[in-house]
């Protein structure tokens, strides 16, 4: 399986959630960037309000693209203990990263949402996605943020994933839906023909476009 996009990807996966559909105590909250036109899509296609739930990943010193953890609203951090083993990676190095990744978390919050509050996910079932798992490490992140927000239950929804990361998130979630699971997933942007970068710009109009549906928009008028 190759998904032209991330629009075509949420498209699919939403086919996966089919039971969600028109459910009032639910939402979809989604990883940006990549994950809010995955997001997008699934929200439209269930009929239900689309948010952004921010986490940062936190790089290794000299080798940014290696997660050694993330960060999420909040104030959580989950550290990947290995990598920080395996790189010698320094307490001080870790408090700096954090520190740097914590201002861009506030600044992309504003960004995103503008003056819009945050949907409000207390005793919801959410339905928390993003285009792709690999080490897993930003979406558990976000799962143990979004746990101090005390949701009815929180359903973790990819395109692509690889089979342990999937297994893992089970223990800490309701339900993983993982719509394709390759034997060797290597680079989730392996699996989409168009994995281009999601920029701000779209992430803010989908986000105001897919908000407030399902009747909120009405009563947040009212």
């Amino acid at each position: 399986m190759m998904f032209q996009d991330r629009h075509d990807a949420g498209r699919q996966l939403a086919q996966k959630l089919g039971h969600y559909q028109n459910n009032s105590d639910a939402v979809v909250l989604a990883l940006p960037r990549g994950g809010v036109p995955v997001g997008y899509e699934v929200a439209k296609a269930l009929q239900l309000p689309l948010d952004v739930f921010v986490v940062r990943k936190l790089g290794v010193p000299g080798y940014e693209e290696l997660a050694m953890g993330a960060i999420g609203s909040g104030g959580v951090r989950v550290l990947n203990e290995e990598v920080v083993r395996e790189m010698h990676v320094s307490s001080e190095a870790i408090a700096s990263a954090t520190l740097a990744e914590s201002r861009e978390l506030k600044r992309r919050e504003q960004t995103y949402r503008g003056n819009r509050p945050p949907l409000v996910v207390r005793g919801k079932t959410v339905i928390l996605v993003d285009d792709g798992l690999a080490t897993g490490s930003t979406m558990r992140a976000a799962v143990l943020s979004l746990r101090h927000l005390a949701p009815d239950s929180i359903i973790v929804a990819v395109p692509v994933g690889s089979l342990e990361t999937c297994k893992a998130l089970r223990a800490d979630t309701n339900e993983v839906v993982c719509a394709f699971i390759p034997r060797e997933l290597r680079a989730v942007g392996m699996w989409y023909q168009d994995f281009d970068q999601t920029t701000d710009e779209e992430v803010q109009y989908l986000l105001k476009d897919r908000q407030f549906v399902g009747g909120l928009r009405k009563e947040t008028k009212a």
